[in-house]
Order: C-alpha cells, then structure tokens, then sequence
C-alpha cells in the first residue's frame, strides 16, 4: 500500500498543496480529480521525489517502509514509477531507449509495444514529435517497462483521441490487474468511462485533497456539482 499521510507541498518557496491524504492499493486504480492549477501534478511530483517540489509537512510510506527523504533515484529502484505529462525530447532511440529499459526491469517490451499499439514509432527519437495521443502511450510504456509496484501517472487522457483514450485505459487496467497500485491523475474524468478495477476517489481544491468514496462517486459528484460544490 502507498500511503500519503498530511503532506504539503511547496515550490519556489510558495505552498502549493497544504494537506494531502490519500491511499493507493496494490491491484487497484486511486483517481485523484481536480481543477486546473489545483496542485494535482506538484502533489505527484512530490510523491516521486523530483526535485523542487519540497516535502514541507507530512510523510510518504510504501509497503510499510517510509520513503518521504528518499531520492526520486531509490524510490524508482523500490517500485514507484511516474509518467510525467511532458518529459524531455532525447537525442536517442525508443527502441533503444526501452530495450536498456527491458534489460533493467525484465519487462516485456515487445508485449507492451504490441497493447499500446506503438511498434510503429520505436525507431523515432525518444519524446520528440509525437501526437497528443502517441506521447500518452510512449509515456505509459516508460511507466509499464519499468515493472513497478505503484505507477503515478499524470492525465493520461488530457489531449488525446477517444481511441488513444480506450487503449490508454486498457493498459491501466492491465497494470492493476497485475497487481500494480495505479494513481491516476484527471481534470476531465473522460478515463473514468473506460476503467475497471477502480478504488478510491480523491478530490483537490483549495489545496486539501478530500476522499469522496469511489472513484465514480468522485466523478459523479463532480459533473453533477463541479469543483466548487
């Protein structure tokens, strides 16, 4: 289990989030939904230990082990993994890329490639010139190659097609039903439609994330009343 305990954020000096309480459970997909400039991806960048995004308050414990001091470096080597909304343009190959990345992890790439429907673009430079849905693929197969424990993965149906958004969800599920913890992170909720296997839903606004039950109860509640109800 993944386990946010009352942690605020802060970049540049400024408090981002001011209280975080959230759960993640192997084999299950968490939905943390929230407004524009809510906080949302400062609050994953935190969990995963990137650089800037200071742990002010609060602690992050997983499996029992508690990782809130460690660097991103280790939390990766434990298990987490994040898939960030636009990673960097690298002067290398996909097909290089993931292989170095198979080898590591044991991952199945060839598999992966083949359920995320991206053999195509393995020759292409890593992050660079893709579409809105093709870098929401290649971003989760980073995740998916790594063979983690807990994936946080950062809007994955934010500009993208509906059928990008139907394969993106398949390989979530895919990663719960192995056993993954899955934190997802949506404005739109538009993932929601396509997911099994959902857990718990979290709301952040105002810089206090709020359980609110089910994932779909979290949706629900936020078509029916918004952000501000």
């Amino acid at each position: 289990m993944l386990e946010v305990r009352g942690l605020a954020v802060e970049v540049d000096g400024r408090r981002v989030v001011e209280r975080a309480d959230l759960t993640v459970e192997r084999g299950r997909i968490s939905v943390l939904m929230g407004p524009n400039g809510s906080g949302k991806t400062s609050l994953l960048r935190a969990i995963a230990g990137i650089p800037g995004y200071r742990i002010a308050v609060g602690r992050i414990i997983m499996d029992g082990e508690d990782i809130t001091e460690l660097p991103p470096w280790e939390r990766a080597r434990r298990g987490l993994a994040i898939a960030h909304q636009h990673p960097p343009e690298l002067e290398v190959r996909l097909r290089d890329l993931f292989t170095e990345l198979s080898k590591r992890y044991g991952s199945r790439i060839g598999e992966i490639c083949s359920e995320l429907g991206i053999d195509h673009l393995l020759d292409r430079k890593a992050f660079s010139g893709f579409s809105g849905g093709e870098s929401k693929r290649v971003e989760l197969l980073t995740v998916m190659a790594m063979a983690p424990r807990y994936a946080l993965l950062d809007e994955p149906d934010s500009g993208v097609d509906l059928e990008s958004v139907k394969i993106l969800s398949g390989c979530i599920e895919s990663l719960a039903r192995s056993g993954v913890g899955v934190l997802v992170i949506t404005h739109q909720g538009h993932v929601l439609n396509y997911l099994g296997r959902l857990g718990r839903g979290y709301i952040l606004h105002e810089g206090v994330v709020r359980e609110e039950g089910s994932a779909l109860e979290a949706f629900r509640r936020v078509l029916k009343m918004g952000y501000r109800g």
